[in-house]
C-alpha cells in the first residue's frame, strides 16, 4: 500500500527533492551554512510525513471502498469515495454514466429473456395440443407403423420438454418442490413412458424395488431419470438396461450399448458437447446429459458416468445429500 502511495504521489515527492536541491546550490554559491537548509528540509520532511500519514491513511479507505464495488458492481452516489478534486469528479461522473448504461443493458435483457421464456412457454403448450391429438388417433391403430410413429411422437413431446427446461433452469424463480419422495414412484413413471421402447427394440429391463425414501424434486428427477432411460436405450442395440441402488443413495442407471470412448467420457456433461457417437448420430444435441447434470447440480445431487465402448454405459446419481443447493 505504502509503495503504491508513494508511486502515486512521486511527483510531488521528485519536486520536494528538486526543489531542495536548488536550495542547497544557491545557498552553496553564496557560501551561506549548509546546515540552514538541511534543518528547513528536516522541518519540511516531518510536516509532510505527518500530513501524507494523515493522507495514506484515507487513500487506504478509498482504496478498499473502490475494492468493494468492484467485488459488488454497485456504483451509486453512496457507495463512491468522497470527491476532492474536479478530475475526481469527473471520473465518478463517468462511472455513474457506465453503470446506468449497464443497468439499462441488464433490464433491457431481463426484459427479453422474460418475453422469450414466456413466448416458448406458450409455445410448448400449444405445441402439445396437436401432439396429443396425434397421439389419440395413432392409438386407435395397432400396428407396427403405428408404434413407431408413437415413438417419434414420445420423442418430439422430449425434445419440447427440453426446450422449457433449458429456459427454466436460468429462470429466477425455478418451481423446486423438495421433500421427501419415494424412488420407486418415480422410476415407475419414467419407465411406462419408455415401456414402448423397451418392447419394440427387445431391450431386457433388469429392475426390481428399490425401497428407497430421497430428499428431491419429483418433477426435476423425473426429467433426469426419463432422460438417462432415453440415452440407455438410444444407443443400446441389443441387451439390457438395469437399475440398481448403491449404498446409500445412490441409483445406477446401466446399458450394454455402444458405450462412450474415454477422451470423450470427461466432457459429457458439457453443453453441446456429442463426442465420437455424437457425430455418427447427427441428431444428437448435446444438451440432454448437460441437463441432467444442471438440475442435479440445483438440486444437490451428485451425477457421475463410467463407460467402456461397446461395454455399455454406467450413470451413478448421488441422492444422499441433504444439503440442497440453488442457483
Amino acid at each position: 500500500m505504502l509503495q503504491e502511495y508513494i508511486k502515486y504521489h512521486k511527483k510531488s515527492v521528485g519536486l520536494f527533492f528538486a526543489f531542495s536541491f536548488i536550495f542547497i546550490i544557491v545557498f552553496a554559491l553564496y557560501r551561506l551554512p549548509a546546515a540552514a537548509v538541511l534543518y528547513g528540509m528536516a522541518i519540511c520532511l516531518f510536516v509532510g510525513g505527518v500530513v501524507c500519514g494523515r493522507d495514506l491513511i484515507s487513500f487506504r479507505k478509498r482504496h478498499q471502498a473502490l475494492q468493494y464495488l468492484v467485488e459488488e458492481i454497485k456504483v451509486t452516489s453512496r457507495h463512491l469515495p468522497k470527491v476532492e478534486n474536479l478530475l475526481e469528479a469527473d471520473y465518478q461522473e463517468v462511472l455513474k454514466a457506465l453503470y446506468d448504461e449497464k443497468q439499462q443493458i441488464t433490464n433491457d435483457m431481463n426484459h427479453k429473456y422474460t418475453d422469450l421464456v414466456e413466448y416458448y412457454t406458450l409455445w410448448v403448450h400449444q405445441i402439445k395440443t396437436p401432439i396429443s391429438a396425434m397421439r389419440l388417433q395413432l392409438q386407435g391403430e395397432d400396428s407396427d407403423r403405428s408404434r413407431e410413429l408413437l415413438e417419434e411422437l414420445q420423442r418430439i413431446e422430449q425434445y419440447v420438454e427440453m426446450v422449457l427446461t433449458y429456459l427454466r433452469l436460468d429462470a429466477g424463480s425455478t418451481d423446486y418442490v423438495l421433500r421427501e419422495y419415494d424412488l420407486d414412484d418415480i422410476i415407475k413413471q419414467a419407465l411406462r413412458k419408455h415401456a414402448s421402447q423397451f418392447i419394440r427394440k427387445k431391450i431386457k429391463l433388469e429392475y426390481t424395488p428399490l425401497n428407497c425414501k430421497v430428499l428431491s424434486d419429483e418433477k426435476w428427477l423425473l426429467f433426469v431419470i426419463e432422460q438417462l432411460l432415453s440415452n440407455a436405450l438410444k444407443y443400446t442395440r441389443s441387451g439390457s438396461v438395469s437399475i440398481t441402488l448403491e449404498a446409500p443413495k445412490t441409483l445406477c442407471i446401466q446399458d450394454t450399448g455402444i458405450g462412450v470412448a474415454p477422451e470423450d467420457l470427461p466432457r459429457i456433461f458439457e453443453k453441446g458437447f456429442t463426442g465420437y457417437n455424437g457425430r455418427n448420430d447427427k441428431k444428437a444435441s448435446g444438451i440432454g446429459l448437460y441437463l441432467c447434470r444442471r438440475i442435479c447440480d440445483n438440486l444437490g445431487h451428485k451425477i457421475y458416468a463410467a463407460s467402456e465402448v461397446d461395454e455399455g454405459t454406467l450413470i451413478r446419481i448421488d441422492l444422499s445429500r441433504d444439503a440442497m443447493k440453488f442457483e
